[in-house]
């Protein structure tokens, strides 16, 4: 296994952390990288907005559900899909746009998660712990009035940088053969699968919690169709601009 690989499959979320501050000089190196990334068509369609002032900080860490980490890391970014320079670039070279595309909206966010997943592997290669932070998406019209979001900009999620003060466990994940198919779509041995999966998160949050938690993978699906729906990003994402005709 190279060292990439290595770094790669050591991933796990962070969500405390030591004082200790990233030097601007790493942060800025780490945001490089993420320019690095993969993005349609050179688009580049993202910003990154650098929560730097406490309050907001404190506001944005309770929007997002209370999560302490977003007040308290040494930096917190906000990952935003971006397609206003774009747009307003091909504008003024002459084309005449058409806004409000499903297929923008879909550019956008890809964009955006690719240029994060490049600044967080970056990270961790510096000894840095990070922790995105989907629940900005909880209430994103009070995270963009927070920062200024123009039109054509929505609030993807965030990300909470820096020295961790904690060593957890790296999370089981799905057997490969449920992720990796040939040349079909096979689901014919993914109940089995999953059955075998959850017995080993069954043992994983055991271990983590002492025997504190009776739990697996299809259990903690339950909020992502039960309760985290988040019927209101499709309206905000329409007053954003993406109108997703």
């Amino acid at each position: 296994m190279n060292p990439t690989i290595k770094l790669l499959k050591s991933h796990r979320s962070i969500r405390k952390f030591t004082d200790r501050k990233i030097p601007r000089e790493l942060l800025e190196e780490l945001i490089s990288a993420g320019q690095c990334a993969a993005t349609s068509n050179h688009v580049q369609a993202y910003s990154v907005i650098h929560v730097v002032n406490p309050e907001n900080r404190r506001k944005i860490a309770e929007l997002a559900g209370g999560q302490g980490h977003v007040a308290e890391a040494s930096d917190f970014l906000v990952f935003c899909a971006d397609m206003k320079r774009s747009t307003e670039a091909a504008e003024r070279a002459g084309a005449e746009v058409v806004r409000g595309m499903t297929e923008q909206l879909v550019v956008a966010s890809v964009d955006a998660a690719l240029m994060a997943q490049n600044v967080a592997i970056a990270a961790e290669s510096e000894g840095l712990g990070l922790c995105y932070v989907g629940g900005i998406r909880n209430n994103p019209a009070e995270v963009a009035e927070i920062l200024k979001l123009p039109a054509h900009v929505y609030p993807a999620f965030g990300m909470s940088l820096g020295y961790p003060d904690q060593d957890p466990e790296v999370k089981p994940r799905l057997p490969l053969a449920s992720i990796l198919k040939e040349d079909f779509y096979d689901d014919r041995q993914d109940e089995t699968q999953v059955a075998a999966f959850d017995d080993a998160m069954h043992r994983y949050y055991l271990d983590r919690t002492g025997g504190n938690k009776e739990s697996n993978w299809s259990k903690e699906l339950a909020p992502l169709f039960t309760t985290k729906l988040r019927p209101h990003m499709r309206e905000f994402l329409r007053k954003c601009g993406f109108e997703m005709k």
